[in-house]
């Protein structure tokens, strides 16, 4: 465990749609006293921000407590040594999965990834694209067989969602259960 006690989690967001999904789990986090969020932004992530939400790159930025140059190889979240939870990519291009998948390790989002699987901690990547064509799902077949948690933000609606920000809460709390992290208004089956 770190110094202060907190349990890091890694916190990766590629150029994919769907970057609402990982400012809205930094959100949660941040409400999270015994977290601490370690935050790597590829540029096609800063683009899909700027571009779907009204959210600026700053802003996000400030809702993790560390955040990191994807150039930075040399950074701590690259070495097996520090100690982690585990990695969330959130959104996650298939151009991230395809780098993942080939152990293509060419910046910190992809090493951190790389230093997770290598590691065996948990790594969740909420996969986005559509439809799937045989590489994406090979690559991704290829990162599951390692260990990897392949969880498309999938709608549900069995939980009765009103509006987008229930779907939204509800990938979230699928996303963040599988690291023992409960949230408020997260629906589960018949409970």
């Amino acid at each position: 465990m770190p110094v202060n006690n907190k349990r890091r989690l890694v916190v990766g967001m590629s150029g994919a749609s769907g970057a609402i999904l990982g400012i809205e789990l930094l959100q949660l986090l941040k409400g999270k006293p015994d977290y601490e969020t370690h935050l790597v932004i590829s540029k096609g992530a800063e683009a899909t921000i700027l571009q779907e939400t009204d959210y600026k790159i700053a802003d996000v930025m400030q809702l993790a407590d560390k955040v990191y140059d994807i150039n930075n190889i040399g950074a701590g979240i690259a070495s097996g040594t520090y100690r982690t939870e585990g990695m969330i990519i959130v959104p996650c291009s298939m151009k991230t999965v395809a780098g993942i998948a080939c152990g293509y390790a060419d910046n910190l989002l992809l090493r951190a990834a790389d230093v997770t699987i290598k590691e065996q901690r948990r790594l969740i990547l909420a996969t986005r694209e559509c439809p799937l064509s045989a590489i994406h799902l090979r690559n991704m077949l290829t990162l599951a067989e390692m260990g990897a948690l392949i969880m498309p933000p999938m709608l549900t609606y069995y939980n009765n969602p009103v509006e987008l920000k229930d779907m939204n809460r509800h990938i979230i709390g699928k996303i963040l259960e599988k690291f023992d992290i409960e949230v408020n208004g997260f629906q589960r089956w018949c409970e």
